[in-house]
């Protein structure tokens, strides 16, 4: 067994505290990797607090995680020590499935096995990336590119996929108008992506003082969505729409903004069921759709295409020990636009 540095949520009572755990031997398809930086979602928050479903205790958060490989097993082909690679959302599947089959292993029929807060397989807790060290079989392993910041990178493996899995699913790019609602970890992304997709990008919040901030990421417009006159004026004018809001929210207020056959797009995860009307969505044959992160491949091709085109998260990085006050911070928004652990601080 694999003697691992950690931080750890006790309850959901507690803060995160040093911990330290056992993490299994190296199979013969497993990949050791020497993590270096792991990102701070949202979803980390909400996960140690009970707040979508009942946790596992003592959890170690973390899905956004690189680092440097150092020790593969016999049978690995991908891979070798000294390598740069990531991990994501997720670190196992059945892989057997129609969806696995298909690339697709995050809606895997079984359920794909959770980075954390899950039970693997092996019937054993998964534990995240606030730690030193991780093993995960390969087919969960991806490359990561040495051209970039590799902090910077770490919010790929999840802000940057789940933005980027729906825009390339439902197409979108240039001839396109897309809305990008809320402008953090994961908003941030929709607008960057977007721009690089080629379509005409628009920030939706409910704070003016994030206009510089956007059109700095590119977003070519910005809504004021508590301006009647600024939301009067976009009434009916997206083809899409990227909602990133983890919080309760007026849904129907945003679809009232999409365009005949717009489609809404949820990638945030409110806590509380969404109320939507029925006349929100017939007369103009409007769509509400969900997307959660992308298959193993599809992230590969995420973290490519941002090695090519220059693209990187905007974080700040922190040491292990402020974990908690950055809950806090993040907690009110104040955060641009993705908190980044160096877990040589641990």
């Amino acid at each position: 067994m694999i003697q691992t540095k950690a931080y750890a949520a006790q309850s959901p009572e507690t803060d995160l505290a040093p911990w330290t755990f056992e993490r299994r031997d190296v199979g013969a398809h497993d990949v050791q990797i020497e993590i270096l930086f792991c990102g701070v979602c949202h979803s980390d928050l909400h996960q140690i607090r009970n707040e979508w479903f009942p946790g596992i205790f003592p959890m170690v958060p973390g899905h956004e995680i690189v680092g440097r490989i150092t020790q593969v097993g016999d049978h690995v082909k991908k891979f070798a020590a000294g390598d740069l690679a990531g991990v994501g959302c997720m670190v196992d599947s059945c892989q057997v499935c129609y969806n696995c089959k298909d690339g697709l292993e995050q809606y895997c029929v079984e359920g794909n096995t959770q980075t954390y807060n899950n039970l693997g397989r092996d019937g054993v807790p998964t534990y995240g990336g606030y730690s030193n060290t991780i093993v995960v079989r390969e087919e969960f392993v991806v490359s990561v590119s040495d051209k970039l910041d590799l902090a910077a990178v770490a919010p790929l493996l999840c802000a940057g996929i789940t933005t980027y899995s729906p825009l390339k699913y439902w197409g979108v790019g240039k001839g396109h108008k897309l809305a990008v609602v809320g402008l953090g970890g994961l908003g941030h992304m929709g607008v960057k992506f977007g721009v690089a997709f080629g379509a005409e990008v628009t920030v939706l919040s409910t704070s003016p003082a994030k206009e510089a901030d956007a059109k700095a990421l590119g977003a070519h417009h910005f809504v004021v969505t508590s301006d009647e006159e600024q939301l009067k004026a976009v009434q009916g004018s997206f083809d899409y729409i990227l909602d990133t809001v983890a919080a309760d929210h007026n849904i129907p207020l945003y679809l009232s903004l999409l365009k005949t056959n717009g489609t809404h797009i949820l990638v945030g995860a409110p806590p509380k069921p969404l109320e939507i009307p029925a006349f929100a969505l017939i007369p103009g044959r409007k769509s509400v759709s969900g997307s959660t992160i992308g298959g193993i491949a599809e992230t590969q091709e995420m973290l490519d295409f941002c090695a090519e085109h220059n693209i990187v998260s905007d974080i700040e990085l922190i040491n292990i020990q402020d974990i908690n006050q950055a809950y806090e911070r993040m907690v009110k928004g104040d955060v641009r636009y993705r908190f980044v652990i160096d877990i040589a601080s641990l």
